[in-house]
């Protein structure tokens, strides 16, 4: 930018000293060489106009990019903040069990054949789990229904009916051979509690949620659930005396 002005300036010193030029040997010039030379002068002035008019645009173009800047160190601030203060109840990703792999060795030692093939997981197997509240769905419910509840304490109790839901359907895919006596209590109590309406869809009753989580099931507990159907996180399915809350 200095040297746009240097450049400017030297410029306008070059038209002063054509113009004192011309003021001093108007006498003793010729009439068209004084009317060339204002020519010459208009053409200068022109190009002078020129350039100042592109000085202007690349100050406004270099106040654009410091504004640019600005904003970028903005977004890389807020992206570190973020990575540096992840919620402790963000789910991670999870690497295969230890038994998977000894099973998936023991299959090459057999049948290496099979091993080429890719392994496809049968949907009877798949356990849902619920997402965790956002802090945009969290603000969005009512004051009303969020009371007194946090929105930790929320995503606490996401936690705990997704404890609760993999307990339940790690049973019930397990063979009966190989349950214990109370779990295969609990596998024929599940089975009971099924309908046609919940084929191939994964809930949980209260009872499911006392047995294997800490939370306590109370009147807060019930106003989180109502919050967790708000945020179309589960849905409600009543019959035979029980209240069975379907993962969606």
């Amino acid at each position: 930018m200095c040297d746009l002005l240097d450049v400017s300036l030297h410029i306008h010193d070059r038209i002063s000293s054509l113009r004192s030029i011309l003021e001093l040997a108007a006498v003793d010039f010729p009439q068209n060489k004084i009317k060339k030379l204002g020519q010459e002068l208009s053409v200068v002035g022109a190009l002078l106009e020129q350039f100042e008019k592109c000085v202007g645009q690349q100050r406004e173009k270099l106040r654009h990019l410091k504004e640019l800047e600005e904003s970028f160190k903005e977004n890389v601030g807020g992206v570190q903040h973020m990575k540096d203060n992840v919620p402790a109840h963000m789910p991670k990703k999870r690497g295969p069990a230890n038994g998977g792999e000894a099973a998936l060795k023991q299959g090459e030692a057999v049948q290496p054949a099979q091993q080429q093939q890719p392994v496809r997981k049968s949907n009877k197997s798949c356990i849902r789990s619920m997402d965790v509240i956002t802090m945009p769905e969290f603000e969005s419910i009512p004051q009303y229904m969020r009371g007194r509840v946090s929105y930790d304490q929320m995503n606490a109790a996401v936690q705990s009916i997704n404890t609760a839901v993999t307990a339940k359907y790690k049973i019930l895919h397990q063979s009966m051979k190989t349950l214990s006596n109370y779990t295969r209590k609990l596998h024929q109590r599940f089975k009971e509690q099924e309908t046609k309406d919940t084929k191939g869809q994964n809930f949980v009753v209260e009872e499911d949620i006392r047995e294997f989580s800490k939370i306590k099931v109370d009147k807060r507990f019930q106003g989180i659930l109502n919050m967790l159907r708000h945020c179309q996180r589960l849905r409600e399915m009543r019959g035979g005396g029980l209240t069975r809350y379907m993962l969606l």
